[in-house]
């Protein structure tokens, strides 16, 4: 028994993978590729935090979701398994390079269909989607982008998404940087803010878990 959060050994970390994590062979051949490939393999999600990224899809009940910052596609995927046949998820991103192995993996998984790639900057995606009446028709959004954006981002997902819908940040521990006084830079002090802005927000019901490196889990009332 224990009342914090337990450190995650190795050996601990491998038993937590081989006890819990199902992985589809596509999404590991996914992550295999980025990490040999692709530039940034660290941009990418941990597969145990895909893995309940797509049950939080499916506890909401979510038929629409967004997605701000596609990558190589890992997180796409996992959101997309968890939408029902019918299901949309608009994903946002300016890399053309990077997407096009996200669409080779869509494709693949038979998943083409339910994603919807936009390639521009997030924010003007979201006001368009904003401006042309989809406030509050969303169920499920995940921010994995550039930082200082993260707080322009949450307001836009917390209009975007419906009450009761999942707003979902990665990044939020960043490596422990944001626990060390010393670290001071751009994209860390942009993460204790948005960190303490979605702390003292009465809009949401939150909690930063403690998995890959670090997601908050923000429920708008």
């Amino acid at each position: 028994m224990s009342n914090r959060t337990l450190t995650l050994t190795a050996p601990l970390y491998d038993y937590l993978l081989a006890a819990s994590l199902r992985e589809p062979e596509l999404l590991r051949r996914l992550r295999e590729e980025t990490a040999a490939k692709v530039r940034y393999p660290g941009m990418q999600i941990a597969p145990e935090q895909g893995q309940l990224m797509t049950l939080l899809v499916r506890l909401v009940g979510a038929r629409r979701a967004i997605e701000i910052g596609t990558y190589t596609g890992y997180s796409s995927l996992c959101i997309a398994m968890g939408l029902p046949a019918n299901g949309q998820l608009i994903a946002c991103d300016i890399s053309e390079a990077y997407t096009a192995v996200a669409r080779r993996y869509w494709q693949e998984a038979g998943l083409a269909t339910r994603i919807e790639l936009r390639l521009a900057p997030a924010l003007e995606t979201l006001d368009r989607l904003i401006a042309d009446g989809e406030a509050d028709r969303f169920d499920f959004a995940f921010v994995d982008a550039d930082k200082d954006g993260y707080a322009g981002y949450y307001e836009r997902c917390l209009t975007l998404v419906r009450p009761g819908g999942l707003i979902g940040l990665d990044n939020m521990l960043w490596d422990g940087a944001v626990a060390d006084p010393a670290r001071d830079d751009a994209d860390t002090v942009a993460i204790r803010a948005v960190t303490a802005q979605i702390r003292d927000d009465s809009r949401v019901d939150i909690s930063l878990v403690p998995i890959g490196d670090g997601l908050m889990l923000a429920r708008k009332r």
